[in-house]
């Protein structure tokens, strides 16, 4: 299942993409995090006070060779430049699984704090002026767009903050969507933006309550966000502690039950590989009218094998 953390700047999105993940790599299943913000902090929450860092080249890195591997044999697509980070998978194409044996998983995922990570690699002066971050998230919608997870296996993506989430088809991604909340109206802001453009594209979206401190706070969150509201965090000392380099005690009582309302929402959660595709082809189209086609040359929609069905039965060989 593939999760998103989306929310405000500072609402602890990045905090709790950590703990959840942890938690699942605690429990024993298996688990990928992967950094999408532009501010590539998720391996140090993932590891606060240790300085374990992130030893692997990010994806934005080798994002040519991630495309040669992952087209393979696939007719629709004549090469690395004419594949764009849209690009469905077709007959030919090869598949992942999560943690597989395969050299995306081999070449960017390290452990860090026990959790497997992959980033996307940090916004560099050669970028400025020239690119936006969301050119270095291709990778990650290339990687999502081949992934083949099963259910008990889980990518947990940190993404960037605010409405910049949809500035690409990469929200559209994901079996839930966690939306991290604070208890104020800017908290609340980024919601209402999310909660509309989800519902147009028919996105499961749950909000996360964090930084509660009382029953105020909690009232609040239930006012402006309603049914979506499925569980909250209270501010914690613990995690306070953690980032302050003072290890020792555990997570609260209230936030580790709040972790395990979390895996339960997402495991109930029906996987629905046809809408996956829809979605797939209907961003890839869209950007290739948008502005692929001229910048490859190509008519990029005959990429789209009408033959292909992805989920499970797409690993197993005709």
């Amino acid at each position: 299942m593939r999760v998103a953390f989306v929310g405000k700047g500072g609402s602890g999105k990045t905090t709790l993409s950590a703990l959840f993940a942890r938690q699942l790599a605690a429990e024993g299943a298996p688990v990928v995090a992967i950094d999408a913000d532009i501010n590539q902090h998720l391996a140090e929450a993932l590891s606060p006070g240790e300085r374990e860092s992130h030893t692997a080249p990010p994806l934005s890195s080798r994002t040519g060779e991630i495309k040669d591997w992952l087209r393979g044999d696939n007719p629709r697509i004549a090469s690395r430049e004419e594949m764009i980070k849209t690009t469905p998978p077709g007959r030919g194409s090869r598949l992942l699984r999560v943690l597989g044996e395969d050299p995306v998983h081999a070449h960017h995922a390290r452990p860090v704090g026990g959790v497997p990570l992959m980033v996307t690699g940090v916004f560099d002066d050669s970028d400025l002026g020239v690119a936006c971050y969301h050119s270095k998230l291709g990778a990650v919608e290339l990687y999502l767009n081949h992934l083949v997870d099963g259910p008990g296996e889980y990518v947990v993506v940190d993404m960037t903050a605010g409405a910049d989430a949809f500035a690409s088809g990469l929200f559209t991604r994901f079996d839930l969507t966690f939306l991290v909340a604070e208890p104020t109206r800017k908290g609340v802001s980024v919601y209402r933006q999310y909660r509309d453009h989800a519902r147009e594209f028919g996105i499961a979206l749950a909000v996360v309550g964090n930084k509660v401190t009382g029953e105020d706070d909690l009232l609040f969150l239930k006012e402006h966000v309603g049914d979506d509201l499925i569980a909250y965090c209270e501010q914690s000392p613990w995690v306070r502690a953690q980032e302050q380099g003072r290890t020792g005690g555990g997570l609260e009582p209230h936030n580790a039950h709040t972790l395990r309302q979390l895996r339960a929402a997402v495991d109930a959660r029906p996987k629905d590989w046809d809408m996956f595709q829809r979605h797939a082809i209907e961003f890839h189209l869209r950007n290739a009218r948008a502005w692929a086609d001229r910048a490859t040359g190509s008519e990029l929609a005959l990429q789209v094998d009408p033959g292909f069905r992805h989920g499970p039965d797409a690993l197993s060989p005709v």
